[in-house]
Order: structure tokens, then sequence, then C-alpha cells
């Protein structure tokens, strides 16, 4: 099994800055994409920042400029660096994984319990 864990999030004001956090544990052979999914409420899920396993990252446009995603890939994890925080930001965070747990599996997504951000203006 493999378990994904976030960690950072909170209320913020606008301007502000957080950074997240989501490692994984468990069964990992391989991890190739990484990211971030948000869901403000009311929206639909939407991937606002990924990663590839040799660092190739893609965002939405409205947080370029703005957000930052790395990965250290000794430690399986993940990190979303969020600066010029905007009241639009605010949603749950959810980190992903793509996953291969043994030489023998196919990869597969496995995805964190989801962290709240929240920013005040």
């Amino acid at each position: 099994q493999v378990r994904l864990v976030e960690s950072g999030g909170g209320l913020v004001q606008a301007g502000g800055s957080l950074r997240l956090s989501c490692a994984a544990f468990g069964a990992v052979f391989r991890i190739y994409d990484m990211g971030w999914y948000r869901q403000a409420p009311g929206e639909q899920r939407e991937l606002a920042a990924s990663i590839t396993s040799v660092g190739t990252t893609s965002y939405v446009d409205s947080v370029k400029g703005r957000f930052a995603v790395t990965r250290d890939n000794a430690k399986n994890t993940v990190y979303l660096q969020m600066n010029r925080l905007k009241p639009e930001d605010t949603a749950v965070y959810y980190c992903y994984a793509n996953v291969q747990m043994n030489r023998y599996m196919s990869a597969r997504d496995h995805w964190g319990q989801g962290t709240q951000v929240t920013v005040s203006s």
C-alpha cells in the first residue's frame, strides 16, 4: 500500500505565503509525476501544479509566477510553495503521485487526504 501524507495548510492573509508538503510512504518502487490539485467550494477540482520525475513543471495559468512546485526524490516528497496568495486561491489542496509499487506492476495515481488553504482578504 501507498499512503500520501500532506502538511502545511492553514489560514493566511492575502499577499502572504504558505508551503505545502506531501510525502509518500509504503510500497514505493518508483514515482513518476507528482503534483497538486485544488478544489474550491462549488468548483471542479483543477490541477494547480505538477512536476515530472526529472523536474519538468507545469502550472495552471492562475498560479503562474506565484506558485512553485518542487520535489525531493530521495524523500519521495513533493512541495508547493505558494506566494502572493489571493482569496481566490482558497481551496482544499490534494497532492497526488503516480506510483509504481514494484517492478511488475503498472504505476497508478495515489492521493493525499487534502489540506485546507484559506486566504483572507
